[in-house]
């Protein structure tokens, strides 16, 4: 297998299943919705103080946020909580500014076309919370999205059949976490976060046969907004740590001491370019908490005692409790091993550090996520499994009949998936907290085919509304959640 080696025409063409890929992604941007919420609030407040504001003042983020992200961090009065300002007088934002340095390319261009409207008589406000920048924001997210998943299709691709590689790259596009942060909830960073992965993961296969010291560069920023988004993603930097201990061993066995310091400079270079690379991270933490490593998170880590199987199968969200399709991609990594043994060793390793350190986290379960929404992350990783587990059946069977199991499967997976996301954002099953799977298979039989069509069509002709009811509901189970009365599940 020559590594990272892309098909003759590749780089310029696409293929069939790539433009059916891109013909998917066109016609699901109108799921796109436009609107900042929760932890979105936090990221996409960096984009916006900045650009229009011109400096990192969230006052009028907090104030316009939505209800349950207002109720802890605004009092009664109206006014910003004195608990949410920190020692240096400013407001606390523990989110990451990764994705407004991602969005920035798309507000800034809105931005202009907005002031320019303006002064020619139009009547759009200025102040990055009007419907262009929302949806110049949604825009953007559903596109790293759909990045993510197309990066991954060309790697899994380089190892198996361009069609099992396409019915992969759909089963985790549509049957795991990644739909709700892609399309309905866009103001968090998960897309992006798949997306800065998966760009990693592809560019450091592709030039790991004999990476120049201009690729170990390019590496070490790509590390390095890979990490801007999302700081767990520094695990995946695994990836070029097991390939170097490899390469010592082989430089230890075989004598060649420029070979060694070579590859020991690169590798302090590649740490260097990393560093400046988060520097965006480091200097908006010093100017918000006074200090470069407060990140301001103030959750208990456990590191002795990890919640792995709470984490994995939980009905709180449980990341193949609920998306059960990735159990598939995991086992289909180790099937990985025949066609590149580093390859999947290093996406096993990374895999079990990510269910180590979320285990250890004190909020594993991600408070009001959907699924574990910490994996989305590593979305390249479950393409490549899944597209791998797939390559073997089809060893097993033939091509034909593999075809259309898998297709079949995948189907399954997609469908109970998207009608699990349904009840999860209408509030059928706790957008917080265990629920009841025996209620939920319920509800895919006799509510959701139901109430699906109605709420679709609510969804594209009165969304505000829709949004408002969702947001509403969500208040309510919030409020009684802390007043300790939550129902119980059926």
């Amino acid at each position: 297998m020559d590594v990272g080696r892309e098909k003759k025409g590749r780089v310029l063409t696409l293929t069939k299943y790539e433009r059916i890929l891109v013909l998917i992604f066109l016609l699901t941007l109108p799921l796109c919705n436009p609107w900042v919420r929760g932890d979105g609030v936090g990221y996409y407040a960096f984009a916006r103080s900045l650009l229009v504001e011109h400096r990192l003042d969230f006052t009028n983020d907090w104030l316009k946020a939505n209800t349950s992200f207002r109720m802890g961090h605004v009092d009664p009065d109206g006014q910003i909580a004195r608990a949410s300002y920190t020692s240096t007088g400013r407001l606390g934002n523990h989110f990451s500014v990764g994705p407004a340095m991602l969005w920035s390319p798309f507000l800034i261009v809105t931005h202009a076309c907005v002031l320019l409207y303006d002064s020619l008589g139009g009547h759009v406000a200025a102040d990055g919370f009007s419907r262009p920048y929302t949806i110049a924001m949604a825009l953007a997210t559903a596109l790293f999205g759909f990045l993510a998943i197309w990066i991954s299709f060309r790697i899994a691709n380089a190892y198996v059949s361009e069609r099992l590689a396409f019915i992969a790259a759909l089963g985790i596009w549509f049957a795991s976490s990644l739909p709700v942060y892609m399309y309905f909830n866009p103001s968090w960073s998960h897309a992006h976060s798949a997306f800065t992965v998966a760009l990693f993961v592809w560019y450091w296969n592709r030039t790991r046969v004999a990476r120049s010291t201009q690729q170990w560069v390019l590496l070490g920023a790509l590390g390095g907004l890979m990490m801007n988004v999302y700081y767990v993603n520094a695990l995946v930097l695994l990836f070029p740590l097991l390939e170097t201990l490899a390469a010592f061993w082989k430089t230890r066995r075989t004598p060649g001491t420029m070979r060694f310091i070579r590859l020991f400079l690169n590798n302090a270079l590649f740490a260097l370019i990393i560093f400046l690379a988060l520097l965006p991270t480091f200097i908006t933490k010093k100017i918000i908490y006074g200090s470069y490593l407060n990140f301001g998170y103030t959750e208990h880590w456990d590191w002795r005692s990890p919640a792995l199987l709470k984490v994995a199968f939980s009905s709180e969200h449980g990341l193949f409790s609920w998306t059960p399709i990735i159990i598939l991609a995991v086992i289909g990594l180790f099937f990985l091993q025949r066609h590149d043994r580093l390859l999947a060793t290093c996406s096993i390793t990374v895999f079990a550090a990510y269910i180590y350190t979320i285990g250890c986290y004190e909020n594993w379960a991600g408070l009001s996520s959907y699924g574990s929404r910490f994996f989305v992350s590593l979305t390249s990783l479950f393409i490549l499994g899944l597209a791998a587990l797939f390559d073997f059946l089809g060893r097993v069977w033939t091509r034909r009949r593999t075809a259309i199991y898998t297709s079949a499967a995948t189907t399954i997976f997609i469908l109970w998936n998207l009608g699990l996301i349904f009840q999860w954002g209408t509030h059928l099953i706790p957008a917080r907290g265990p629920i009841s799977f025996r209620a939920a298979a319920c509800n895919q039989v006799a509510v959701v085919p139901e109430q699906a069509a109605h709420t679709l069509k609510t969804y594209f002709t009165r969304r505000k509304k829709l949004m408002e009811r969702i947001e509403e509901q969500d208040v309510h189970q919030l409020k009684e959640q802390q007043s300790g009365n939550t129902p119980g599940h059926e």
